[in-house]
């Protein structure tokens, strides 16, 4: 049943007279529920609360937090339809869709329990004391990762459940031993609550301490008193650049400044290569168009750039995209917000000089938008940043390059990007190194003849990428790696061997891997 009531620890409170209301994209309906936006009161209660919990909850075993982490992947299950359906009317996505992401976002709780109970994350590394080495003895030396301490979470857009409430910023956070406080999306408050309530049961099944996770509805001011707050010790974030790059000076400015981790878009290029472009023009078109209009562009991997080199077989590519994504129904997006940006954007972008569009747009109903595909020349893009900007939604821009060397020129300007596809043979890397070598600089995951939308969930993933993608390249929104975002390095020096964390005593009695003198094992250490 849905209160509409923020969750202090596992506390429902609704202390404030103003309210939000959630609101079916493709219809315009009110849905049940009016939602209480949390007080200064709650935010300083909900923080509190997790700074109280974080010890407590950091010295719970790995193994314990393992066990939470599935039972939360189980209480989600258990919710049933009532998630599918409510998330459905929230986001206007298919059944079929949401189904998938309860999926994904159970898989992802139960693949850092899977890592927790394997033990190395870690990262144990001791080096042993040698009294008698010359000319200085050297001291014992054992380092490990601990947690950072109470984590702000704000809920994505486009994954109403794998990058919201129990999603990967939260799935990682918590696996580290980070209290979380959710700052739910406004698109997705019903979903948001419900998931929120299958948290809250799954920390009292696994006796959890009491603030190891809280929600609270809001819209920017929340969500900049949680950034504020001096108790919580980082954020995650999936978003605009705007939201991100406010979230992340707001944290600069604090008295303690913290990590913000935002994932914050791009334009995901695509290079067309000549000896591949020669023999699949049609066969790429395609391909790209049906990445170009999966769930309405509303991917943060969206292929927004395509990038070519002058020629006749590069016109037949752009007439076949053309005629691909003109022939594609509009669809209606996430909320009236993101709907009236991509109009704003695209129109914008249509009247920048030397644009010109590829298919004629369709006039479209409501928060429905118009897969749409412009074109420029080399010569344009380089001169015009404003061209290089992501317009979100179903959208991409074709530059038609005069050389191999214009290509390379148009791949430097670049900024920072999460993904870099090379459609190509491997004759055409091989004489492209320079270009490919650009491209690889500007991006966090490079694809070879596929496309970037879907991301798998994985430890060889790296869901990340050079600013502005995001705010830190070194690390990862997905797999495994995620974890290391809500840790820091304590190194013990000296200390007595009984008084040492389990991971770092001589007997190894978790039986984790560690780095030993050197070595990788998981042997005592004799």
């Amino acid at each position: 049943m849905i209160t509409g009531k923020n969750f202090i620890g596992n506390t429902p409170s609704a202390k404030g007279t103003d309210h939000l209301t959630a609101i079916n994209p493709a219809t315009g309906e009110v849905l049940e529920g009016a939602f209480a936006i949390a007080t200064q009161e709650e935010i300083a209660e909900a923080t509190a609360l997790a700074q109280s919990a974080a010890t407590s909850f950091s010295q719970v075993s790995a193994k314990e937090r393992a066990a939470f982490l599935n039972a939360i992947a189980d209480e989600i299950m258990a919710l049933g339809d009532e998630l599918i359906q409510r998330a459905m009317a929230e986001s206007a996505l298919p059944e079929g869709r949401i189904t998938g992401e309860r999926g994904r976002t159970c898989n992802q709780l139960k693949a850092f329990a899977l890592l927790l109970e394997e033990g190395s994350f870690v990262n144990a590394t001791i080096d042993t004391a040698i009294p008698d080495r010359q000319p200085l003895p050297k001291v014992d030396l054992r380092k490990m990762d601990i947690p950072l301490g109470p984590v702000a979470v704000f809920g994505a857009s486009n994954f109403p459940l794998a990058f919201s409430t129990a999603g990967g910023d939260t799935a990682s956070a918590l696996a580290a031993g980070c209290p979380v406080i959710v700052k739910g999306h406004e698109s997705h408050l019903g979903t948001n609550e419900l998931v929120s309530s299958a948290i809250l049961k799954a920390a009292e099944k696994t006796c959890m301490p009491n603030g190891v996770f809280s929600m609270v509805n809001g819209s920017v001011e929340v969500g900049q008193a949680l950034v504020t707050n001096p108790s919580i010790q980082a954020v995650g974030f999936t978003g605009s650049y705007r939201g991100g790059k406010a979230i992340f000076d707001a944290a600069a400015k604090r008295e303690q400044p913290i990590p913000v981790y935002a994932e914050m878009g791009s334009t995901n290029p695509v290079l067309l290569l000549e000896e591949k472009l020669n023999t699949s023009a049609e066969a790429l078109a395609e391909q790209l168009a049906g990445s170009v209009t999966l769930g309405v562009g509303q991917f943060c991997t969206n292929p927004g750039l395509i990038i070519g080199i002058e020629s006749d077989v590069l016109n037949t590519f752009s007439q076949a995209l053309g005629k691909a994504l003109a022939a594609a129904a509009p669809a209606t997006m996430l909320n009236k917000g993101i709907a009236d940006v991509y109009e704003a954007t695209s129109s914008a972008l249509a009247n920048e000089l030397g644009v010109t569009t590829l298919a004629a747009k369709q006039t479209t109903p409501g928060n429905q938008a118009s897969p749409l595909a412009m074109e420029v020349s080399g010569d344009t893009f380089l001169a015009n940043p404003k061209l290089h900007q992501e317009v979100f939604g179903p959208f991409t821009l074709l530059v038609k390059c005069s050389s191999s060397t214009q290509m390379a020129e148009v791949v430097a300007k670049l900024e920072g990007q999460l993904t870099g596809t090379v459609m190509a043979t491997e004759n055409d890397l091989a004489s492209n190194g320079d270009i490919i070598q650009a491209l690889q600089n500007k991006v966090g995951r490079i694809l070879f003849n596929g496309v970037p939308t879907g991301v798998e969930v994985c430890p060889s993933m790296h869901h990340g990428g050079p600013f502005p993608s995001t705010t830190n390249p070194k690390y990862t929104s997905v797999g495994a790696d995620a974890i290391h975002r809500f840790m820091r390095p304590i190194c013990y020096q000296s200390w007595p061997r009984a008084a040492l964390p389990d991971a770092l005593k001589n007997d190894n009695p978790l039986g984790i891997w560690r780095t030993v003198d050197g070595d990788f094992t998981n042997k005592p250490i004799s």
